[in-house]
């Protein structure tokens, strides 16, 4: 035999060698279906062996180069040895076992290839499992907007003609609150009704803001006279929307009044009238606001605190001696008056027309390729 002729013989040998793709035993539930890819080069001799280990038969055997085309499928398979298939292009196949019965069935499964070229011998027969996307087009017939008119319209809106905020006092009391010693009640309440709100077609009245100034005796009298001086001489010759010290405060036109630190204290308390009961049946009770000197204040802007009635609850701990307590309240309101005022507006109305459009679908699969040394 010549050099020539032994290359041929040795290289046929190394061609038909098999290459075990996967020898395993499959465990298949009844109703259940098992499935296998794998990959295969150009030309590859393909050999599958099935046995049940039971004699039993396994309902269907199918084998398809992926996606659809059918390359074998066997009904009631006991065995089959060596089924022999080619791979006409490098692609994966899909090795599908259907258990019909209401039995378990267990196979041996063997899956063997046989390349045709050295080149091939080292192919990797895993997939990896892509997503694929694939666009469809949907003809249907839509309103499609083909211009645009443009007509002016009159219409009507409302339009302020007056607008003034001022200060409306609320009241102003002198309470006298008795001391322990007294046979009476060394508690005291003030009791208070925020100006209503009024609103009407072309009217609104509403508080926007209130506050108050509780003060004991002729000490706390004096500093609001003070208070008073100080806020006349620095709005004189000017419009403004308060006209005492507190409404300068409720109006945050002012941030600080004087007040005095000697003389006899009060315990203040603004609460509901709920609270207001319980407060003189010696009850915990909820208090929006409390204090306790000779003279305080404190502005309110809170929407759930600018309507409805209120109290300034009062306790003198002076056990002889009673004090007169001054409760101011004031509040800003907004008055405004409106009237209707026609205007020309531009009103814009699209124009369509009934049109064939092609809108895209997009589907999205995932699909097993072949995952080969150069996909790696």
């Amino acid at each position: 035999m010549n050099k020539f002729m032994a290359l041929l013989l040795f290289t046929g040998i190394c061609t038909a060698q098999k290459i075990s793709v996967t020898e395993q035993q499959l465990r298949i539930n009844p109703g259940t279906v098992e499935e296998l890819f794998y990959s295969f080069a150009a030309r590859d001799k393909i050999l599958l062996t099935i046995e049940e280990i039971s004699d039993n038969t396994i309902g269907e055997v199918t084998v398809l180069e992926y996606p659809d085309t059918y390359k074998y499928k066997g009904y009631d398979v006991k065995k089959e040895k060596n089924r022999e298939f080619i791979a006409n292009n490098r692609s994966v196949y899909k090795f599908r076992f259907n258990n019909t019965s209401k039995d378990v069935r267990v196979c041996n499964v063997k899956i063997q290839r046989v390349p045709t070229s050295k080149q091939t011998e080292n192919f990797n027969t895993a997939v990896k499992w892509i997503t694929k996307q694939d666009t469809t087009w949907n003809s249907l017939t839509k309103d499609v907007v083909v211009g645009y008119d443009t007509l002016s319209v009159q219409k009507t809106r409302k339009a302020v003609v007056f607008e003034k905020k001022y200060e409306e006092v609320v009241i102003d009391k002198s309470q006298r609150v008795d001391s322990k010693a007294t046979l009476g009640q060394n508690k005291a309440s003030v009791v208070f009704m925020l100006p209503m709100n009024y609103v009407a077609k072309d009217e609104t009245k509403k508080v926007i803001a209130w506050a108050y100034w509780v003060g004991v005796g002729e000490e706390s009298n004096e500093f609001w006279k003070q208070n008073r001086k100080i806020i006349v001489g620095a709005v004189q010759g000017a419009t403004t929307l308060f006209t005492s010290p507190l409404g300068g405060i409720a109006a945050g036109a002012i941030t600080n009044l004087v007040l005095p630190t000697n003389g006899e204290d009060v315990e203040y308390a603004l609460v509901n009238e709920q609270n207001n009961k319980l407060f003189f049946q010696d009850k915990t009770c909820k208090m929006l606001d409390t204090g306790k000197g000779v003279a305080a204040y404190k502005r309110f802007i809170d929407a759930n605190m600018l309507q409805g009635k209120f109290y300034m609850a009062l306790t003198n701990d002076n056990f002889v001696q009673p004090i007169d307590v001054n409760v101011k309240i004031s509040a800003i309101i907004e008055h405004i008056k409106y009237k209707d005022e026609k205007y020309m507006d531009k009103v814009i109305t699209p124009r369509y027309e009934k049109k064939i459009v092609k809108e895209p679908k997009i589907i999205s699969r995932i699909i097993p390729v072949p995952f080969d040394q150069k996909m790696q």
